[in-house]
């Protein structure tokens, strides 16, 4: 037989140009996006932004990951749609309700298979899984279902397609947006770093607590009741979520304890730094998020509308971490408040991880995270199934639910862009100890050269000729007033432990 199936012909009779054609298009297109990466990833070098090469490593992997899921899909469709299972077990857990006449779910399949765009927009994915069609027959031969028809295979293909992308890009979105926001606080820390700094002078200055505006805008009148200073937690984080004198006396209290040699210590860059190192974490989906995606599929079943009630999750964690993070500047306010009335000097909070859950700072990334992809895991979920089945589909849900689950998605994308992410980046910063940032990438890499050295040669104390060489990590460290305490002790799992000079 020359037409090898229902499906039209196979390479032995289809023209070596159309072939040659096909190849030559797909890794066209395929070079170029390969270009694309490697062009940004030059750049992002060259304008010494490593944290965000890094974070462009990540969406590399995670292509990676997704091509070779499509391989694995590609190579086992054949075997996948001749695995048979009982008729039986198909009629349950069903995202739409199956039809008592074939002839009528036949011609309702048939018709959203017409409908789909996915012919026009996947047509090469298609023709490859369709090859497995034969499934069906087989199994049908002795009285059984596949266990995954061609189709199916095909939709899921797509979906997480859809997925990956979709993570990726609503992930770079709040990124963007939220270093927009962050943007707005350079002219704070440029007119701190062009006032002159007296030590002597500061030290004769008397601050009153009460009277002071961050004291006043944080823990003062109802505010002062634990329940109020939630309550006002709660909705701080929809306006305003930083002011003026939040960042000022965040940034002092920063400098006071983990810097104290250098008073004009850019905060900023500092902060930006980490922020950028935290994104290519946010940026990975990680296994436990996979574990989500197999957990919601198999909740989508119909009349449950899993896919509404799942959307309040990234919502709910949301809130509860915006609330917690603007209750811990209120923390900071309070210690300082119930400890004086009056202080020498600038007023000085005192960072410390047992303000945060756990007493780590570092799980507020985590939620993040799954806060982020969960919410790229609803709009891909809404996208695949309006591209792969339209608007009108059963899988799509009933427009009351629809339209709730698209406001949920787009509000808590907003919120964290321009409320969350940047609390979370300076309010992290009020832990106990530093993110590694603080230090160029050069003198990341010596810090770090310097450790194993140290650690290998039990721990013996540096000489001389290394501590005073123009260009060593130990020096460098001096200048922004630090110093190395224990080379051998990370902190958090990204940088030698390192405390403040006293």
């Amino acid at each position: 037989m020359a037409g090898g199936g229902g499906e039209g012909a196979s390479l032995e009779y289809t023209p070596t140009w159309v072939v040659a054609l096909v190849c030559t298009v797909i890794v066209s297109i395929s070079f170029f996006a390969e270009r694309i990466l490697h062009v940004a990833g030059k750049y992002l070098l060259k304008k010494n932004q490593g944290s965000l090469f890094q974070a462009l490593q990540k969406i590399k992997e995670e292509l990676m990951l997704l091509g070779f899921i499509s391989l694995m899909l590609a190579v086992f469709q054949a075997r996948i749609s001749k695995i048979c299972i009982p008729k039986g077990w198909t009629n349950h857990w069903l995202p739409c309700h199956k039809q008592d006449d074939d002839h009528d779910h036949d011609d309702h399949d048939s018709d959203q298979h017409t409908k789909s765009t996915v012919h026009v927009v996947f047509p090469a994915i298609r023709h490859l899984l369709a090859a497995a069609s034969d499934g069906a027959g087989y199994c049908g031969a002795k009285g059984k279902a596949p266990l995954l028809s061609a189709k199916a295979l095909h939709d899921l293909h797509i979906f997480i397609f859809v997925l990956a992308v979709s993570h990726v890009v609503f992930s770079a979105v709040t990124l963007l947006f939220g270093g927009l926001k962050i943007q707005q606080w350079r002219h704070w820390e440029e007119a701190i770093l062009k006032k002159e700094y007296d030590p002597e002078e500061a030290l004769r200055t008397i601050t009153h607590v009460q009277d002071h505006a961050f004291i006043r805008s944080r823990f003062s009148g109802i505010s002062r009741v634990s329940l109020f200073g939630w309550l006002k937690s709660f909705f701080k984080q929809f306006f305003r979520s930083v002011s003026k004198e939040d960042y000022t006396t965040l940034r002092l209290g920063f400098v006071m304890n983990h810097c104290r040699g250098n008073p004009k210590f850019n905060f900023y860059k500092y902060m930006t730094r980490a922020l950028e190192k935290d994104f290519k974490k946010v940026v990975g989906i990680s296994w436990y998020l996979w574990v989500f995606v197999v957990l919601f599929l198999l909740l989508n079943v119909y009349g449950w509308h899993a896919y509404f009630w799942i959307s309040f999750i990234p919502l709910a964690l949301l809130l509860a971490v915006g609330t917690k993070l603007e209750h811990i500047i209120i923390q900071l306010a309070r210690e300082v408040a119930q400890k004086h009335i009056a202080v020498e000097g600038d007023l000085v909070v005192k960072p410390s991880d047992d303000h945060f859950w756990f007493h780590r700072p570092r799980l507020v990334l985590v939620l993040i995270h799954v806060i982020l992809f969960q919410n790229a895991f609803e709009i891909a979920v809404f996208i695949w199934m309006l591209v792969t089945f339209g608007f009108k589909s059963c899988i799509m849900g009933e427009a009351s639910y629809i339209i709730p689950r698209l406001v949920i998605g787009v509000f808590v994308q907003f919120l964290c862009s321009y409320s969350s992410l940047p609390l979370y980046a300076i309010v992290a910063q009020m832990g106990s100890s530093f993110n590694k940032a603080i230090f160029d990438d050069h003198v990341q890499a010596g810090l770090v050269g310097w450790a194993r050295k140290a650690k290998n040669k039990g721990m013996k104390k540096p000489n001389a000729s290394v501590s005073n060489h123009q260009g060593s990590p130990l020096l460098r460290a001096e200048m922004v007033g630090i110093q190395l305490q224990s080379p051998a002790t990370e902190h958090n799992g990204t940088t030698p432990e390192i405390k403040p000079t006293t």
